[in-house]
């Protein structure tokens, strides 16, 4: 006997089916998603304690408020953050995989789009910062005294904002190269630039400091010791390149999950 669907079961229907996909989407993304509310409400975080304190107890690094405010923070970035890299390097690396020919392309293709969702959420940390950081940053050396051993945006930008990138990228390269197998075995020249040259982007920090407490007393945006920052920060152009290559081995992924669920179906 045929059955009826009335205007009613379309509906519940199709709230199931809304319902069941929204679900899927996030179990499937819940690292991309869950990783990128933290990145997020850490920059909150350290943008309204930088906002709160900075004036009251950052103008001055010698004064025992900044000692007490600032340097734990910092000690505590520089520990967090290297603790972090290392541990997340050498689990990614102990539990890799060494025989490219047992992931099928269905499972290849679940990683590529996890590595897009890590990429995603590094975006938006970028975003973060230059929104929060950077901008305040120029702002504070044009309104404050310049420069002692360390400013409070300082602190936050040169010892967590942009390490926290690195910290980032180096897990997720070595997870790339040992989980896929268009990566696997070889080296991504783009994103080995991407990630050498925002690693090196750290070692000018110490120079950009040298030369303001030495010679620049006033921040100076075309000062030679901020070229490096220009220099390193065009390794991020690296990513078009390293998304084209990620496309073409989606691509290629696609249609081999295509074809192979067509003859199942077949």
């Amino acid at each position: 006997m045929a059955q009826t669907r009335t205007a009613n079961d379309v509906a519940v229907g199709s709230r199931e089916s809304f319902g069941s996909k929204t679900a899927g989407h996030f179990k499937r993304n819940r690292i991309a998603w869950g990783f990128g509310a933290l990145v997020l409400a850490v920059g909150a975080g350290l943008r309204l304690y930088m906002g709160m304190m900075a004036f009251s107890t950052g103008t001055d690094y010698y004064a025992p408020e900044f000692q007490t405010y600032w340097m734990p923070l910092l000690y505590g970035e520089i520990i967090v953050l290297t603790l972090f890299t290392v541990a997340v390097s050498v689990y990614m690396w102990m539990t890799r995989e060494t025989d490219a020919s047992k992931i099928g392309p269905e499972l290849e293709l679940s990683r590529y789009w996890k590595l897009l969702g890590i990429f995603t959420v590094m975006g938006l940390w970028a975003a973060t910062v230059a929104i929060t950081s950077v901008e305040s940053d120029a702002a504070w050396h044009q309104v404050t005294i310049r420069d002692t051993d360390f400013t409070p945006t300082h602190i936050i930008i040169f010892y967590f904002s942009l390490p926290f990138l690195t910290a980032m990228l180096i897990p997720t390269f070595i997870w790339a190269h040992t989980r896929l197998p268009a990566y696997m075995n070889k080296v991504s020249l783009p994103f080995l630039a991407v990630v050498v040259g925002i690693l090196m982007i750290m070692p000018n920090y110490g120079f950009n400091e040298w030369g303001h407490t030495f010679f620049y007393a006033e921040e100076l945006f075309a000062a030679p010791i901020h070229w490096g920052f220009v220099l390193l920060g065009w390794s991020l152009f690296f990513f078009v390149p390293l998304v084209v290559q990620l496309f073409t081995y989606m691509g290629r992924s696609i249609a081999q999950v295509t074809a192979l669920r067509t003859r199942q179906m077949v």
